[in-house]
């Protein structure tokens, strides 16, 4: 069983997330307030989540103390191994997700990061895109459930 750890949103596209400590998670559309959220909105664009441990990995590897919510995920894990729940459906806490592809990480976060090697060590640990299938709140402790 995992948790979550830590929970972010970005109102508008480059901006600093805001970390939470609950959001409300809207079925179809994606985290109340989140950049990315909007009606009918793609299954795959609707919330992300990345495990700790690849943050903490890649820190200690480039000895470099990046927080975990810079990382632009929507939800920070811990204690689950994301890439097994792919084509899954689970709950963080009430609500109810599906997991459909990887969060592969981008160039654009390479460089606001200011990692050269980013993208290449973070490639299948930069978390998953996943559908919101209830509405409901998450909120920082909640426990994941397969």
């Amino acid at each position: 069983m995992g948790k979550v750890l830590e929970i972010g949103i970005c109102k508008n596209k480059g901006e600093n997330i805001i970390p939470l400590n609950e959001v409300q998670a809207i079925k179809g559309v994606g985290l109340a307030n989140d950049r990315k959220s909007e009606k009918n909105n793609d299954i795959k664009r609707q919330v992300t989540l990345i495990e700790i441990e690849n943050i903490n990995y890649y820190n200690k590897m480039f000895n470099v103390n990046i927080p975990a919510i810079s990382f632009r995920r929507n939800i920070i894990t811990k204690d689950i191994k994301l890439n097994n729940l792919i084509g899954k459906e689970f709950f963080v806490g009430k609500v109810k997700i599906k997991a459909h592809e990887l969060c592969w990480p981008c160039e654009y976060l390479q460089k606001l990061l200011n990692q050269k090697y980013f993208v290449k060590e973070l490639w299948k640990k930069g978390g998953l895109r996943c559908e919101i299938l209830t509405s409901e709140k998450i909120a920082v402790g909640d426990i994941i459930k397969i």
